[in-house]
């Protein structure tokens, strides 16, 4: 278990839940706005068997969540219509990601995808694209961030660091 000591509850970490690609980003309050302080995701190959992937994904997030010291996490819900073998392994990695997170003495807030679309943009059923132009235009990037979920992931995380009063 991390040393609650070294997390930062003005640092929160945000996560789109993936098991081919898993969207993270480090945001932190200064100045009472959020900044990005890094994105990207976590990846894993096709080839790689299903556990043997959730392991490089708990290892990437470890390895994150020890350099940065986040206080909380923020975390997707799931939403698929189409495939239920995908969302059940999507479901394992926020299992083990949630699990992960609270014990290294992390708190926990889990975001739906209406609820993201609804805090950034307004409306509940915005498209991908508004979704990333307002974390652009919120994180005073230069670019929209590359892959989508890592943008997901700046979405993600800024809804629920705006739950938390500093």
């Amino acid at each position: 278990m991390t040393d609650d000591a070294y997390l930062c509850m003005n640092i929160v970490i945000g996560i789109d839940p993936g098991y081919g690609r898993c969207g993270f980003s480090i945001i932190e309050e200064v100045d009472r706005s959020w900044k990005c302080v890094t994105h990207g995701v976590f990846t894993t190959s096709k080839e790689q068997k299903h556990a043997d992937r959730l392991v490089e994904i708990a290892d990437d997030f470890q390895s994150i969540v020890d350099t940065h010291h986040p206080g909380t996490m923020v975390i997707e819900e799931i939403f698929f219509s189409k495939s239920t073998t995908t969302a059940m392994k999507v479901a394992e990695v926020r299992g083990m990601l949630i699990m992960l997170a609270r014990r290294a003495g992390l708190e926990v807030i889990q975001v739906k995808p209406n609820e993201v679309k609804l805090a950034l943009t307004g409306y509940g059923r915005a498209d991908k694209k508004q979704v990333q132009e307002m974390v652009k235009t919120v994180f005073e990037l230069d670019v929209i961030p590359k892959p989508d979920d890592a943008a997901d992931a700046l979405a993600v995380a800024w809804t629920g660091a705006n739950r938390i009063s500093l």
